[in-house]
């Protein structure tokens, strides 16, 4: 999950080729490559397309189209409000990629200075950063959240505040751990020698080499953020109606899952295999990545 043990990465993503060609390679090396990219791909263009490709407004209510099957009027059937649920899954599609890419920045951004600093200052710099991370890491990431979440009152904007607050200290945990390891090299000591500020060390020396752990740690953290996003909202932390947000329909079907199996079962489905997906993706660069794999 967040924080799992990351096997030694390249410097850099192998490209040999260019970049399309080698994407192209890490998705036919194996079926589970290609199922996870299908999915991620099939995600994607749903959050972008989603408005275009969405037979009806997502939110638009009909009651005399209350709980209708899946047909060809309604591919997913409708929910209580008569609401077209395969307009809603794509806009949910849009709302999950859009809360995890806002979380997954500010983590990243975050939890790569402070492990930036407190790698290569080391001291009692070290020491602050780290017992403030320990600090956020004692408690349980989504006990956290929900309780940061229940604090602020429940909203995506406060989704994205409590998942940014317990996903940051991974990212300074990891760098920080790489940064440790780099700044022994030569070519880091030959740059403090010369002269060279800490700031332009860690952007020139430090930064490239901790990126690719970083990228595969992002690639696993996806799923997760968005998972965890869609507990908040199940929860009544998170998105609040209308919002067309999966684990926010999925609270609203809890009470018609006997007469409407459709209701909770297509915003579920559209949840595990997104989170599936970027799994999959996510395992399949970190092997990709891996020198002792000895595959390129």
């Amino acid at each position: 999950m967040i924080g799992d043990a990351i096997r030694p990465a390249r410097s850099t993503l192998p490209l040999v080729g260019g970049p399309i060609r080698s994407l192209a390679r890490f998705t036919v090396a194996s079926k589970l490559n290609f199922f996870g990219m299908l999915l991620v791909v099939i995600v994607l263009v749903a959050a972008l397309l989603g408005g275009i490709l969405a037979p009806y407004p997502p939110d638009a209510i009909s009651l005399l189209e209350r709980l209708k099957p899946p047909s060809a009027t309604h591919l997913f059937g409708t929910d209580d409000y008569g609401r077209d649920l395969f307009s809603r899954v794509l806009a949910g599609a849009a709302v999950s990629v859009q809360v995890a890419a806002v979380v997954i920045s500010i983590s990243v951004t975050l939890g790569t200075v402070v492990g930036l600093v407190a790698g290569l200052f080391g001291g009692i710099v070290d020491e602050l950063l780290m017992r403030l991370t320990d600090l956020f890491l004692a408690f349980p990431a989504l006990i956290l959240a929900a309780a940061i979440a229940a604090t602020w009152g429940g909203s995506l904007t406060t989704t994205v505040i409590a998942l940014s607050t317990v996903y940051w200290p991974w990212y300074a945990r990891l760098v920080r751990g790489q940064v440790l390891t780099l700044r022994e090299r030569e070519y880091v000591s030959a740059a403090t020698v010369s002269g060279a500020s800490p700031v332009r060390i860690m952007r020139r020396h430090l930064l490239p080499n901790v990126l690719p752990y970083v990228i595969i740690q992002i690639s696993l953290d996806i799923g997760y953020v968005i998972l965890s996003t869609s507990a908040l909202s199940f929860l009544g932390l998170g998105a609040q109606p209308p919002t067309s947000e999966w684990g926010a329909m999925m609270t609203d079907a809890r009470g018609f899952m006997r007469e409407a199996w459709w209701f909770p079962t297509f915003p579920g489905l559209a949840l595990a295999l997104t989170v599936l997906g970027f799994n999959l993706l996510g395992d399949g660069l970190r092997d990709w990545l891996d020198p002792r794999l000895g595959r390129h």
